[in-house]
């Protein structure tokens, strides 16, 4: 009778014992000799920006919809402001309600406070918040987003003096002076808060948008400015508003890369 040949045990091949050595190439463990993560729903994923979790970069849909909605503000912004300035040129009926708003909250509280309050629009105040915004955001890697907010500050002299000698508006307590329209302390402090929040952390937003409210209720409070004088202000420095948000959002500096440890 033949013998039945027995079976010997298999033999280990060097190739395959060292392709499933752990945390070789192509072990299939999550151990990988070159480094880097896995490409997994679990593996490591790049911060979106401002530090946030998420892909990077973000969604263009999203990015793109986003900018829509920004043009679309600023647009509706300048036709407001266009509105406000056509109707104070001819005294109409939107200014003569300005007015009587105005008159009935001219000192409604006490004047010490009030002028507390629109002080915060002052340049030896709104301007040095903005400096250090600046300087933070330069120091952090974010030049362009700096620069940016500094070109926009800018502006605001260049945008607003000449709608003040082309409407020369009287104030509410001082008619025999003109220039009162738009808010030139409203416009500093927005601008000013509102970039430096966009420099330091999108956080601070709330706080900006609080601290140009304070201060565009202590000038119509105090009678410094009309009512109309704040609107056009913030309508015109919407669009001042749009690069600096844009620059601090994708202008931040990619962390250097990590080189892959050499292969042996």
């Amino acid at each position: 009778m033949r013998e039945t040949p027995r079976a010997e045990p298999p033999q280990p091949r060097p190739h395959r014992a060292f392709a499933h050595t752990t945390g070789a190439l192509g072990s299939g463990t999550p151990h990988r000799s070159d480094g880097r993560p896995p490409h997994t729903p679990r593996g490591a994923r790049q911060p979106g920006h401002d530090d946030r979790p998420g892909t990077t970069p973000p969604v263009p849909g999203r990015s793109a919809a986003l900018r829509a909605l920004r043009v679309l503000v600023a647009l509706l912004g300048l036709a407001f402001l266009a509105v406000c300035t056509w109707q104070v040129l001819v005294h109409g009926p939107l200014a003569r309600l300005d007015e009587r708003v105005s008159r009935a909250l001219v000192d409604s509280v006490p004047r010490p406070l009030s002028e507390l309050a629109s002080d915060l629009g002052n340049l030896t105040v709104a301007v040095p918040v903005l400096a250090c915004a600046m300087a933070y955001a330069v120091r952090r890697g974010r030049r362009a987003a700096a620069v940016f907010a500094g070109l926009a500050m800018a502006l605001v002299p260049l945008l607003v003096v000449p709608l003040k000698l082309w409407t020369a508006r009287p104030g509410p307590l001082e008619p025999w002076a003109h220039g009162y329209f738009p808010s030139g302390h409203t416009a500093t402090a927005l601008v000013a808060y509102v970039s430096a929040a966009f420099l330091v952390s999108r956080r601070l937003l709330p706080l900006a948008v609080l601290l140009t409210a304070v201060t565009a209720t202590g000038l119509v409070l105090r009678g410094f400015h009309w009512p109309l004088d704040i609107l056009a202000s913030v309508a015109l420095c919407l669009p001042l508003l749009y690069w600096p948000a844009l620059a601090a959002r994708y202008g931040r500096v990619a962390p250097p890369a990590t080189p892959a440890p050499e292969k042996r």
